[in-house]
Protein backbone atom coordinates (compact mmCIF):
# COMPACT_ATOMS: atom_id res chain seq x y z
CA UNK A 1 0.00 0.00 0.00
CA UNK A 2 2.81 2.41 0.90
CA UNK A 3 4.58 1.63 -2.37
CA UNK A 4 1.46 2.45 -4.41
CA UNK A 5 0.93 5.66 -2.43
CA UNK A 6 4.49 6.76 -3.17
CA UNK A 7 4.04 6.00 -6.86
CA UNK A 8 0.85 8.06 -7.01
CA UNK A 9 2.55 10.90 -5.17
CA UNK A 10 5.48 10.93 -7.59
CA UNK A 11 3.18 10.94 -10.60
CA UNK A 12 0.91 13.59 -9.12
CA UNK A 13 3.84 15.86 -8.30
CA UNK A 14 5.02 15.70 -11.93
CA UNK A 15 8.53 14.95 -10.64
CA UNK A 16 8.95 12.10 -13.11
CA UNK A 17 7.68 14.22 -15.98
CA UNK A 18 10.25 16.89 -15.11
CA UNK A 19 13.00 14.28 -14.81
CA UNK A 20 12.13 12.88 -18.23
CA UNK A 21 13.33 16.11 -19.84
CA UNK A 22 16.88 15.06 -19.00
CA UNK A 23 16.52 11.55 -20.45
CA UNK A 24 16.37 12.64 -24.07
CA UNK A 25 13.61 12.19 -26.62
CA UNK A 26 12.08 8.84 -27.33
CA UNK A 27 8.96 6.80 -28.10
CA UNK A 28 7.31 4.17 -25.91
CA UNK A 29 5.83 1.30 -27.89
CA UNK A 30 3.26 -0.65 -25.85
CA UNK A 31 2.67 -4.36 -26.46
CA UNK A 32 -0.85 -5.80 -26.19
CA UNK A 33 -2.33 -9.11 -27.32
CA UNK A 34 -5.98 -9.69 -26.41
CA UNK A 35 -8.77 -7.47 -24.98
CA UNK A 36 -11.89 -9.19 -23.63
CA UNK A 37 -14.90 -8.30 -21.49
CA UNK A 38 -14.35 -11.44 -19.38
CA UNK A 39 -10.63 -12.35 -19.36
CA UNK A 40 -11.14 -15.18 -16.88
CA UNK A 41 -13.25 -17.15 -19.35
CA UNK A 42 -10.23 -17.62 -21.64
CA UNK A 43 -7.49 -17.65 -19.01
CA UNK A 44 -6.74 -21.38 -19.41
CA UNK A 45 -6.01 -20.75 -23.08
CA UNK A 46 -4.34 -17.34 -23.25
CA UNK A 47 -3.15 -16.82 -19.70
CA UNK A 48 -1.81 -13.41 -18.76
CA UNK A 49 -1.81 -11.85 -22.22
CA UNK A 50 -5.49 -10.84 -21.93
CA UNK A 51 -6.51 -7.35 -20.81
CA UNK A 52 -10.02 -6.61 -19.62
CA UNK A 53 -11.99 -4.18 -21.76
CA UNK A 54 -12.43 -1.91 -18.75
CA UNK A 55 -8.72 -1.69 -18.01
CA UNK A 56 -7.80 -1.31 -21.68
CA UNK A 57 -10.30 1.53 -22.05
CA UNK A 58 -8.85 3.26 -18.99
CA UNK A 59 -5.31 2.86 -20.28
CA UNK A 60 -6.22 4.29 -23.68
CA UNK A 61 -7.93 7.25 -22.00
CA UNK A 62 -4.67 7.95 -20.17
CA UNK A 63 -2.75 7.82 -23.46
CA UNK A 64 -5.20 10.16 -25.18
CA UNK A 65 -5.20 12.64 -22.29
CA UNK A 66 -1.60 12.67 -21.02
CA UNK A 67 0.58 11.34 -23.83
CA UNK A 68 0.90 11.68 -27.60
CA UNK A 69 -0.21 8.60 -29.58
CA UNK A 70 1.61 8.38 -32.92
CA UNK A 71 1.83 5.92 -35.80
CA UNK A 72 4.49 3.37 -36.67
CA UNK A 73 5.37 5.47 -39.72
CA UNK A 74 6.08 8.35 -37.32
CA UNK A 75 8.46 6.08 -35.41
CA UNK A 76 10.26 5.12 -38.62
CA UNK A 77 10.79 8.81 -39.41
CA UNK A 78 11.86 9.43 -35.80
CA UNK A 79 14.65 6.83 -35.78
CA UNK A 80 15.88 8.38 -39.02
CA UNK A 81 16.22 11.77 -37.32
CA UNK A 82 12.84 13.54 -37.40
CA UNK A 83 11.63 14.89 -34.04
CA UNK A 84 8.33 13.80 -32.51
CA UNK A 85 6.26 15.37 -29.71
CA UNK A 86 7.52 14.57 -26.23
CA UNK A 87 5.93 11.53 -24.56
CA UNK A 88 4.99 9.91 -27.87
CA UNK A 89 3.51 6.41 -27.63
CA UNK A 90 2.56 3.66 -30.09
CA UNK A 91 -0.08 0.99 -29.39
CA UNK A 92 0.69 -2.46 -30.84
CA UNK A 93 -1.11 -5.82 -30.83
CA UNK A 94 0.49 -9.21 -31.48
CA UNK A 95 -1.11 -12.40 -32.84
CA UNK A 96 -4.36 -11.22 -34.49
CA UNK A 97 -7.12 -12.33 -32.09
CA UNK A 98 -10.69 -11.59 -33.15
CA UNK A 99 -11.21 -9.36 -30.11
CA UNK A 100 -8.67 -6.95 -31.58
CA UNK A 101 -11.31 -6.12 -34.17
CA UNK A 102 -14.46 -6.66 -32.14
CA UNK A 103 -13.45 -5.08 -28.82
CA UNK A 104 -10.19 -3.11 -28.90
CA UNK A 105 -10.96 -1.34 -32.15
CA UNK A 106 -14.09 0.30 -30.72
CA UNK A 107 -12.06 1.85 -27.89
CA UNK A 108 -9.36 3.03 -30.29
CA UNK A 109 -11.89 4.44 -32.75
CA UNK A 110 -13.67 6.44 -30.06
CA UNK A 111 -10.46 8.00 -28.77
CA UNK A 112 -8.80 8.44 -32.16
CA UNK A 113 -5.72 6.40 -31.21
CA UNK A 114 -3.71 4.79 -34.04
CA UNK A 115 -2.51 1.23 -33.56
CA UNK A 116 -0.53 -1.55 -35.21
CA UNK A 117 -1.88 -5.10 -35.56
CA UNK A 118 0.68 -7.84 -36.19
CA UNK A 119 -0.98 -10.92 -37.65
CA UNK A 120 0.08 -14.57 -37.28
CA UNK A 121 -0.85 -15.46 -40.83
CA UNK A 122 -1.25 -19.24 -40.70
CA UNK A 123 -3.48 -18.89 -37.64
CA UNK A 124 -5.80 -16.56 -39.53
CA UNK A 125 -5.78 -18.87 -42.55
CA UNK A 126 -6.65 -21.94 -40.44
CA UNK A 127 -8.63 -20.16 -37.70
CA UNK A 128 -6.49 -21.77 -35.02
CA UNK A 129 -4.86 -20.20 -31.99
CA UNK A 130 -1.10 -19.60 -32.02
CA UNK A 131 0.60 -22.68 -30.63
CA UNK A 132 1.20 -21.30 -27.07
CA UNK A 133 -2.57 -21.10 -26.51
CA UNK A 134 -3.16 -24.55 -27.97
CA UNK A 135 -0.40 -26.12 -25.89
CA UNK A 136 -1.46 -24.39 -22.66
CA UNK A 137 -5.03 -25.65 -23.15
CA UNK A 138 -3.76 -29.20 -23.70
CA UNK A 139 -1.75 -29.32 -20.49
CA UNK A 140 -4.40 -27.67 -18.34
CA UNK A 141 -7.07 -30.04 -19.62
CA UNK A 142 -5.01 -33.22 -20.00
CA UNK A 143 -6.62 -36.53 -19.12
CA UNK A 144 -3.29 -38.32 -18.74
CA UNK A 145 -1.70 -38.44 -15.25
CA UNK A 146 1.77 -37.46 -16.52
CA UNK A 147 3.81 -36.47 -19.55
CA UNK A 148 7.23 -37.76 -20.57
CA UNK A 149 9.44 -35.26 -22.36
CA UNK A 150 11.76 -36.39 -25.20
CA UNK A 151 14.64 -36.97 -22.76
CA UNK A 152 12.52 -39.42 -20.74
CA UNK A 153 11.84 -37.15 -17.78
CA UNK A 154 8.36 -37.58 -16.34
CA UNK A 155 6.19 -34.59 -15.51
CA UNK A 156 3.23 -35.27 -13.17
CA UNK A 157 -0.03 -33.56 -14.10
CA UNK A 158 -2.15 -34.01 -10.97
CA UNK A 159 -2.03 -30.36 -9.82
CA UNK A 160 -2.48 -27.16 -11.82
CA UNK A 161 0.94 -25.89 -10.80
CA UNK A 162 2.55 -29.10 -12.08
CA UNK A 163 0.59 -28.87 -15.33
CA UNK A 164 1.90 -25.35 -15.91
CA UNK A 165 5.46 -26.47 -15.20
CA UNK A 166 5.12 -29.25 -17.76
CA UNK A 167 3.58 -26.80 -20.24
CA UNK A 168 6.55 -24.46 -19.82
CA UNK A 169 8.94 -27.30 -20.61
CA UNK A 170 6.98 -28.38 -23.68
CA UNK A 171 6.80 -24.77 -24.84
CA UNK A 172 10.59 -24.59 -24.94
CA UNK A 173 10.49 -27.42 -27.47
CA UNK A 174 7.62 -26.10 -29.56
CA UNK A 175 9.15 -22.62 -29.81
CA UNK A 176 11.98 -24.12 -31.83
CA UNK A 177 9.62 -25.59 -34.43
CA UNK A 178 7.68 -24.06 -37.30
CA UNK A 179 5.25 -25.09 -40.01
CA UNK A 180 4.48 -28.80 -40.40
CA UNK A 181 6.98 -29.83 -37.70
CA UNK A 182 5.22 -27.58 -35.21
CA UNK A 183 1.78 -28.91 -36.12
CA UNK A 184 3.06 -32.48 -35.85
CA UNK A 185 4.43 -31.77 -32.38
CA UNK A 186 1.09 -30.34 -31.23
CA UNK A 187 -0.81 -33.34 -32.59
CA UNK A 188 1.58 -35.70 -30.81
CA UNK A 189 1.25 -33.84 -27.50
CA UNK A 190 -2.53 -33.80 -27.72
CA UNK A 191 -2.56 -37.57 -28.18
CA UNK A 192 -0.08 -38.22 -25.37
CA UNK A 193 -1.99 -36.01 -22.95
CA UNK A 194 -5.42 -37.31 -23.96
CA UNK A 195 -6.44 -33.66 -24.17
CA UNK A 196 -9.78 -32.54 -25.59
CA UNK A 197 -9.94 -30.21 -28.55
CA UNK A 198 -10.61 -26.53 -27.89
CA UNK A 199 -14.29 -25.66 -28.21
CA UNK A 200 -15.18 -24.43 -31.72
CA UNK A 201 -15.12 -20.65 -31.99
CA UNK A 202 -13.58 -17.91 -34.08
CA UNK A 203 -10.36 -17.27 -32.18
CA UNK A 204 -8.63 -15.12 -34.78
CA UNK A 205 -9.67 -12.27 -37.01
CA UNK A 206 -10.97 -13.16 -40.44
CA UNK A 207 -9.21 -11.72 -43.44
CA UNK A 208 -12.13 -9.37 -44.00
CA UNK A 209 -11.70 -8.04 -40.45
CA UNK A 210 -7.98 -7.54 -41.06
CA UNK A 211 -8.81 -5.67 -44.26
CA UNK A 212 -11.37 -3.57 -42.39
CA UNK A 213 -8.70 -2.44 -39.92
CA UNK A 214 -6.42 -1.58 -42.82
CA UNK A 215 -9.13 0.36 -44.66
CA UNK A 216 -9.80 2.41 -41.55
CA UNK A 217 -6.23 3.59 -41.19
CA UNK A 218 -4.71 1.04 -38.82
CA UNK A 219 -1.33 -0.47 -39.63
CA UNK A 220 -1.07 -4.21 -40.40
CA UNK A 221 2.18 -6.09 -39.99
CA UNK A 222 3.47 -9.66 -39.97
CA UNK A 223 3.88 -11.78 -36.85
CA UNK A 224 5.27 -14.70 -38.91
CA UNK A 225 3.33 -17.62 -40.34
CA UNK A 226 3.37 -20.01 -37.34
CA UNK A 227 4.76 -18.04 -34.36
CA UNK A 228 8.17 -19.70 -33.79
CA UNK A 229 11.12 -18.12 -32.01
CA UNK A 230 12.87 -16.83 -35.11
CA UNK A 231 16.40 -17.12 -33.69
CA UNK A 232 15.80 -20.76 -32.72
CA UNK A 233 14.75 -22.21 -36.09
CA UNK A 234 17.00 -22.97 -39.05
CA UNK A 235 17.72 -20.18 -41.55
CA UNK A 236 15.65 -21.83 -44.28
CA UNK A 237 12.57 -22.00 -42.05
CA UNK A 238 13.14 -18.48 -40.77
CA UNK A 239 13.31 -17.13 -44.31
CA UNK A 240 10.01 -18.84 -45.10
CA UNK A 241 8.38 -17.33 -42.00
CA UNK A 242 9.54 -13.85 -43.05
CA UNK A 243 8.73 -14.04 -46.75
CA UNK A 244 5.60 -16.18 -46.89
CA UNK A 245 3.81 -14.21 -44.16
CA UNK A 246 4.64 -11.01 -46.02
CA UNK A 247 3.45 -12.47 -49.33
CA UNK A 248 0.14 -13.69 -47.87
CA UNK A 249 -0.56 -10.38 -46.13
CA UNK A 250 0.16 -8.47 -49.32
CA UNK A 251 -2.08 -10.86 -51.25
CA UNK A 252 -4.98 -10.28 -48.83
CA UNK A 253 -4.50 -6.53 -48.38
CA UNK A 254 -3.44 -5.77 -51.97
CA UNK A 255 -0.69 -3.48 -50.69
CA UNK A 256 2.93 -3.68 -49.61
CA UNK A 257 3.53 -4.82 -46.02
CA UNK A 258 6.76 -3.56 -44.45
CA UNK A 259 6.34 -4.09 -40.69
CA UNK A 260 7.22 -7.17 -38.63
CA UNK A 261 6.92 -8.32 -35.01
CA UNK A 262 9.15 -11.01 -33.51
CA UNK A 263 7.29 -13.67 -31.52
CA UNK A 264 8.87 -14.27 -28.12
CA UNK A 265 7.65 -17.70 -27.05
CA UNK A 266 9.41 -19.37 -24.14
CA UNK A 267 13.07 -19.31 -25.23
CA UNK A 268 15.61 -16.54 -25.58
CA UNK A 269 16.87 -15.00 -27.80
CA UNK A 270 13.93 -14.46 -30.15
CA UNK A 271 15.94 -12.47 -32.69
CA UNK A 272 19.59 -12.38 -33.78
CA UNK A 273 21.87 -10.49 -36.13
CA UNK A 274 21.16 -13.00 -38.89
CA UNK A 275 17.38 -12.58 -38.54
CA UNK A 276 17.76 -8.79 -38.67
CA UNK A 277 19.62 -9.21 -41.96
CA UNK A 278 16.95 -11.61 -43.21
CA UNK A 279 14.14 -9.21 -42.32
CA UNK A 280 15.87 -6.45 -44.25
CA UNK A 281 16.38 -8.73 -47.26
CA UNK A 282 12.71 -9.73 -47.14
CA UNK A 283 11.72 -6.07 -47.50
CA UNK A 284 10.69 -5.08 -43.98
CA UNK A 285 11.37 -1.51 -42.85
CA UNK A 286 10.60 -2.00 -39.15
CA UNK A 287 10.58 -4.90 -36.73
CA UNK A 288 9.56 -4.82 -33.08
CA UNK A 289 10.94 -7.06 -30.35
CA UNK A 290 9.91 -7.72 -26.76
CA UNK A 291 13.11 -6.24 -25.35
CA UNK A 292 12.17 -3.46 -22.93
CA UNK A 293 12.86 0.25 -23.05
CA UNK A 294 12.25 3.42 -25.00
CA UNK A 295 12.91 3.75 -28.74
CA UNK A 296 15.59 6.37 -29.27
CA UNK A 297 16.49 8.44 -32.29
CA UNK A 298 18.87 6.54 -34.61
CA UNK A 299 17.94 3.15 -33.13
CA UNK A 300 17.91 0.31 -35.64
CA UNK A 301 14.32 0.25 -37.00
CA UNK A 302 14.59 -3.55 -37.31
CA UNK A 303 15.14 -4.10 -33.56
CA UNK A 304 12.65 -1.70 -31.94
CA UNK A 305 11.98 -2.10 -28.21
CA UNK A 306 8.57 -2.22 -26.50
CA UNK A 307 7.15 -2.04 -22.99
CA UNK A 308 4.53 -4.16 -21.24
CA UNK A 309 1.33 -2.40 -20.19
CA UNK A 310 0.60 -4.18 -16.83
CA UNK A 311 -2.94 -5.12 -15.84
CA UNK A 312 -3.96 -1.81 -14.24
CA UNK A 313 -4.37 1.74 -15.45
CA UNK A 314 -2.05 3.06 -12.75
CA UNK A 315 0.52 0.39 -13.62
CA UNK A 316 0.70 1.45 -17.25
CA UNK A 317 1.09 5.11 -16.28
CA UNK A 318 3.91 4.18 -13.88
CA UNK A 319 5.68 2.11 -16.55
CA UNK A 320 5.38 4.93 -19.07
CA UNK A 321 6.66 7.58 -16.68
CA UNK A 322 9.64 5.37 -15.81
CA UNK A 323 10.28 4.62 -19.49
CA UNK A 324 10.41 8.30 -20.38
CA UNK A 325 12.91 8.78 -17.52
CA UNK A 326 15.15 6.27 -19.25
CA UNK A 327 14.38 3.13 -17.26
CA UNK A 328 14.17 -0.25 -19.02
CA UNK A 329 10.66 -1.57 -18.31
Amino acid sequence: MLKQTLKRALIGSRTLRFASRFAGSGVAMIMYHSVQDDPQSQFDVLGGIIHSTEVFRGQMEVLARDFNPVTLEDVLHFVKGKELPRRSVVVTFDDGYVDNHDVARGVLDRLGIPAVFYVTVDCVDRQTLPWPGQLRHMFLNAGAPSWNDPTGNGWPLQAREKRLQAYAEAAKLCAKLSGDAQRGFLDSIQGELQAPAISPQQPMMSWEQVRSLDRNGYTIGSHTMTHPSMAQICPKDAELEFTESKRRLEQELRKTVVHFSYPCPSVWPHWADRTVDMSREAGYLTAVTTAGGMVRMHDNPLTLTRIRPTKTVAGLRWNLERTFCGAVV
